[in-house]
């Protein structure tokens, strides 16, 4: 068995911890922050999720970035109306194609410093907002991938049109530039190698069948970062397993001797969301060597089991300090927690993939 240590003061960073920077709106979530080390700081790229302050009962509001207006606008709708299913706290359905969608908090990306991995101060202003019509209703579940001098930060964009994968990039976590959209609806969950592999780049990536098929991972390769192709099946969904319902990846690929280590996301059959692993090939990572055949963390404390969505664990960071894996963790789409273990532990865990 894995032995875990949850940090003895989770969570981390809260919504009381965050202030709002859309007027009229309050935080809801601060969580799936992806994390990188720069200048002896750990940096946190959260996602923080603003919601809008409704005073009128029966009243459902959808925060949305209005392009024309370069502002977030408000679509307001009655909790009667037929047209939509209002089951989900996360999202508006509509019930009939030629209605929209809509979430009902939108997304930015705000950053958290800190010296020690466990105290953080959070900017007062986003570091990636909505810009356009792709992303109108947020930017979501960050992953940051440093190559070279650079940090690549993959993305999920979420407007009227789908959930589509952009990617940003920074030198200095000051300023960012934008590189558009890699990967079209619907997909998400992408992760980037941090390292060129026999010449090529490759990127995990997650697409969403709505008719045939499964929300599997998926592997790219790419010359540039921006282009991609050779699009592989890696992993799929396990019947009566902890991952049978739903899988993706979460933090960035770490180099160990023994191949790429992989900690994934996946839904079990009482729909917990839950960690584990995946091993890949040094030299060809679209090679699955072994995977965890139980998650290495379980929602189970009160943070994680209670919250805006409860019962989530979902990792979109992870750093390695000295032989140990510390994991950052979205709780509950409600806050950020981090977690320790040992990185033999997690290897131990492993079991070969019979081809």
């Amino acid at each position: 068995m894995v032995q875990i240590d949850r940090y003895h003061a989770n969570p981390l960073i809260t919504p009381e911890d965050v202030t709002p920077i859309i007027p009229g709106c309050e935080v809801v979530g601060v969580f799936n922050a992806a994390t990188a080390v720069f200048e002896e700081e750990i940096i946190l790229i959260l996602r923080v999720a603003e919601s809008a302050i409704v005073s009128e009962r029966g009243q459902i509001v959808a925060p949305v970035y209005d392009p024309a207006v370069r502002d977030v606008v408000f679509v307001r709708l009655n909790a009667d109306d037929v047209r939509y299913d209002f089951s989900d706290p996360r999202v508006i359905r509509a019930r009939e194609s030629s209605t929209s969608s809509f979430l009902t908090s939108i997304s930015y990306l705000r950053l958290a410093r800190s010296q020690d991995g466990h105290h953080f101060t959070v900017e007062d202003r986003a570091f990636l907002f909505p810009h356009n019509e792709l992303d109108a209703y947020g930017i979501e579940d960050p992953r940051c991938s440093k190559v070279g001098d650079q940090y690549y930060i993959a993305y999920t964009a979420v407007s009227r049109l789908g959930a589509s994968v952009g990617l940003a990039s920074t030198q200095d976590f000051t300023n960012a530039v934008r590189h558009g959209i890699i990967f079209p609806p619907e997909n998400k969950d992408v992760v980037l190698f941090p390292e060129m592999i026999n010449g090529r780049y490759y990127a995990i990536h997650r697409p969403v069948p709505s008719g045939i098929g499964a929300p599997e991972m998926w592997i790219a390769e790419s010359r540039d970062l921006i282009h991609w192709g050779n699009h592989r099946f890696l992993l799929g969904l396990r019947r009566n397993f902890w991952d049978c319902k739903r899988i993706g990846a979460g933090a960035v690929p770490i180099r160990t001797p023994d191949g790429w280590l992989e900690i994934y996301h996946a839904v079990d059959e009482r729909d917990r969301y839950c960690l584990g692993a995946v091993l890949l090939d040094l030299h060809d990572p679209s090679a699955v060597l072994a995977r965890t055949d139980r998650p290495i963390l379980i929602p189970e404390e009160q943070y994680e089991t209670s919250g805006f969505f409860s019962n989530v664990v979902f990792s979109c960071g992870a750093v390695v300090v000295n032989d140990r894996l510390r994991i950052y963790y979205g709780a509950a789409d409600d806050s950020m927690a981090c977690m320790e273990l040992r990185m033999q532990e997690v290897l131990n865990e492993l079991r070969a993939v019979v081809a």
